[in-house]
């Protein structure tokens, strides 16, 4: 098998495809292998100042040499084994001394995940910031929200994307505890007992984690538990449909009737229309969301494994780990462009609100009348019936003035109060900067922690 390389696949950045291409893993195993050895020193397993001397000699391997080797002995890790055995002298005697395949590709894994989640948490951490951006910009901009695709009450657009700051900063947060279960040091041995390293096993894993900057799992079998890599792949899934439900809200409000969002640029929209705005970008978004919650299905496949292991999560896990770590940056990096492109027409969002002629103050006129005295149920069909009844250009407005029993017990101007649509958007200020003190917190929170 020829690695890992997912380079050339369509999506994700150069940084993150790097992360995953053959060279950079071969890297990871090797930075292993060697930190592996300074344990055995420092256990006395090893002589001194091999760790040094196999840093040199090692730095020669190459990933093509590691996989040509394992075209003939059918395993990745004992071909490189073989391949600092050979070639680095005294030293290549205690190279992978004790460990078991798995010690040196979990330890990998948490090596580059290390790095790909710190690049996901970065483009995560400009989205939330940019969306904070904008939700104080358009803080006050009226709009009309709504619940089952219908007309319900008026909201602000600052409101509406408040709600996904808050949103995505949860993910932000998942982010930062997965790293703390998934990015650990597997150094444990054929089974997990540290049985070769003849009672001196914690310190061989002390050290070598130590080397590594990582933190141990404090039991494993001959793996790490799969929890973890299940655990990030449903978060980064979440992530996903988070962002999915912002590029699906995009792509509603961009429909050509409604037209209050729609994608600003000089792309192309339609090969033959030239008319078009379509909203590619967030489709993009959504279409690569189905990818990532496919992949969590397969992460949740692999916790079960026989007894201390078995081989069934190695195969999926280079195409599982790659794909969803990639498939998320490029919908944040798409994200990202959506938020810079993104265009708002006030004027549409204010003759939207209008379209049901004043209709989604009823709530409002409801309350007021239990105010005033009349049971909620009653008030309720009384204002069901008005809403329902509005003939051609009629508004709300003047079929409430018609209605008898309610010029009874409110007046006009109580009426046009109670039908402006800025009287009625409730604590939405407060709840914008609530969203946005939740996000600075969690941002700060997490750095702390790190």
């Amino acid at each position: 098998m020829d690695g890992v390389c997912v380079f050339d696949w369509r999506y994700g950045s150069r940084e993150v495809r790097e992360l995953f291409a053959s060279e950079s893993i071969v890297r990871r195993y090797i930075d292993v292998e060697i930190a592996l050895v300074k344990g055995l020193e420092e256990a006395g397993l090893a002589e001194k100042g091999c760790s040094e001397e196999l840093r040199e000699c090692m730095q020669s391997i190459a990933a093509d040499e590691v996989y040509k080797r394992e075209a003939v002995t059918g395993h990745d890790i004992a071909s490189l084994a073989y391949i600092a055995g050979e070639r680095c002298g005294r030293c290549g005697k205690y190279v992978h001394l004790g460990a078991t395949s798995y010690d040196i590709v979990d330890t990998a894994w948490s090596l580059i995940l290390r790095e790909a989640i710190a690049i996901v948490r970065s483009r995560l951490r400009n989205i939330i910031n940019r969306l904070t951006e904008l939700s104080q910009r358009y803080r006050d901009t009226l709009m009309v929200g709504r619940t089952h695709g219908q007309h319900a009450l008026p909201i602000t657009l600052g409101f509406k994307l408040a709600n996904y700051i808050y949103e995505f900063s949860r993910s932000f947060e998942r982010l930062c505890e997965v790293e703390r279960r998934v990015v650990l040091c597997k150094i444990s041995g054929a089974v997990g007992t540290m049985a070769a390293w003849r009672g001196r096993g914690l310190v061989v894993e002390a050290a070598t984690c130590r080397e590594l900057g990582l933190e141990p799992y404090a039991i494993t079998t001959q793996v790490a538990p799969r929890d973890g890599f299940a655990e990030l792949v449903a978060d980064l899934a979440i992530l996903a449909s988070q962002l999915d439900r912002f590029a699906l809200e995009v792509r509603e409000l961009s429909r050509t009737e409604i037209g209050e969002l729609f994608e600003a640029g000089e792309r192309i929209g339609s090969s033959t229309m030239p008319q078009k705005r379509n909203p590619v970008t967030a489709e993009r978004v959504s279409g690569l969301a189905k990818i990532a919650r496919a992949l969590v299905t397969t992460a949740l496949e692999n916790i079960p494994l026989m007894h201390e292991r078995d081989l069934t999560n190695s195969s999926s896990e280079r195409i599982l780990i790659p794909h969803a770590l990639l498939t998320l940056d490029q919908m944040l990096i798409d994200m990202e462009k959506l938020l810079t492109i993104l265009a708002v027409d006030e004027d549409a969002m204010r003759r939207n609100l209008e379209e049901t002629r004043g209709a989604v103050m009823a709530e409002a006129v409801m309350v007021k009348l239990v105010e005033k005295g009349l049971h909620r149920h009653e008030a309720h069909r009384l204002l069901r019936e008005i809403a329902s009844s509005m003939g051609g250009g009629e508004s709300f407005r003047d079929s409430i003035l018609r209605n008898s029993l309610i010029m009874g017990v409110l007046s006009e101007d109580e009426i046009n109060n109670l039908l402006n649509y800025r009287n009625y958007l409730g604590s939405y200020r407060e709840l914008i900067e609530r969203a946005i003190i939740y996000a600075r917190n969690t941002l700060e929170k997490c750095e702390a922690q790190r």
